[in-house]
């Protein structure tokens, strides 16, 4: 085993790091503290995850059952491959606009956990989209809520709302870690019990167990979508689709019934509406300031299955 000074428990004890092989989880670490192990990642991905270079602290509460939670997250990966195959026409949407708003690349991986890649995802609490904004604050950050139209549910303007929400957290807490954190559990509540718990870091903040295991399952997140074969999965190149490219039709106006919008360019109502899920309704109305929409129209060549236009976003994903 190793003895690594960068992680430390409230800044002073060192803690030991032990390589375990394991069917589960062969080139993963115990960590552990006073002769406990409390934690089961990669040490590395603590500092690769949201580019964070800083001393990384943990304290017992927080590292116990990250195991369990390791093995958990890892039975709901067919959920996430078939979104990534399912929804083609949408993954590689995220990964440019978090480059060009300055957000680490891993913050997808914050993406995956609040929604599992699912375009249509509506949480009890009414969160809705891939990045699960509630109504108010998708408002607050510049998205349209209303009927017949959700823009929680359009990749890339909730992208660019979640990247505008990321920026202003890195503003006040200049941490990656601790604006995932305040993703989950807003802003406020974060900033509040800083300043109740004189704590500088949400690793060190007494949170409700959502929040405090939220940052591992980013980590857990990020391991498994990056060596499913570690855990288990293994995918051929023939399981996956090819991507399906779109063009746009800007609309100024209304469109008093959607389905013969449609029709009018060569497609089925079913698949507007599937490359359009931001479309609430069987029409679009303008609200009333009038703004002009941009409507999704799928390549009709894409629409017809083709094993030669298979692109693999990640080759570890498959086995061939």
């Amino acid at each position: 085993h190793l003895r690594l000074n960068i992680l430390r428990l409230g800044g002073e004890r060192e803690v030991e790091v032990f390589n375990r092989q394991s069917a589960v989880a062969p080139l993963l670490f115990i960590i552990r503290l006073d002769g406990q192990n409390i934690a089961w990642l990669r040490p590395l991905h603590v500092f690769n995850l949201l580019q964070h270079r800083q001393p990384v602290r943990f304290n017992h509460r927080q590292g116990v059952g990250v195991e369990k939670r390791a093995v958990r997250f890892q039975m709901n990966l067919s959920v996430f491959a078939e979104n990534f195959a399912v929804e083609r026409h949408k993954p590689r949407a995220r990964q440019p606009i978090l480059k060009a708003n300055n957000i680490p690349d891993d913050f997808k991986y914050l993406c995956v956990i609040e929604s599992n890649l699912d375009t249509r995802a509506l949480s009890p609490a009414k969160a809705a989209g891939l990045w699960q904004f509630m109504p108010g604050t998708a408002k607050d950050f510049g998205l349209e809520v209303r009927d017949g139209v959700d823009e929680r549910y359009h990749t890339e303007k909730a992208t660019e709302a979640a990247c505008k929400y990321l920026r202003a957290a890195y503003q006040r807490y200049h941490n990656w870690v601790d604006v995932a954190a305040a993703y989950n559990a807003g802003m406020g509540r974060i900033s509040s019990e800083m300043g109740k718990q004189a704590a500088e870091s949400a690793f060190d903040l007494l949170l409700v167990s959502e929040t405090s295991r939220y940052v591992f399952r980013i980590l857990a997140a990020k391991d498994i979508l990056s060596h499913p074969q570690q855990y288990g999965y293994a995918m051929k190149r023939e399981n996956l689709y090819p991507p399906i490219a779109v063009d746009y039709v800007d609309v100024a106006g209304n469109v008093p019934d959607l389905a013969v919008f449609a029709k009018k360019y060569g497609i089925s109502y079913a698949t507007l509406k599937e490359f359009n899920v931001w479309l609430r309704d069987a029409q679009l109305m303008q609200p009333w300031t009038a703004k002009k929409y941009r409507i999704a129209i799928p390549k009709k060549e894409d629409l017809l299955f083709d094993a030669a236009k298979i692109k693999v976003h990640n080759e570890e994903w498959v086995t061939d």
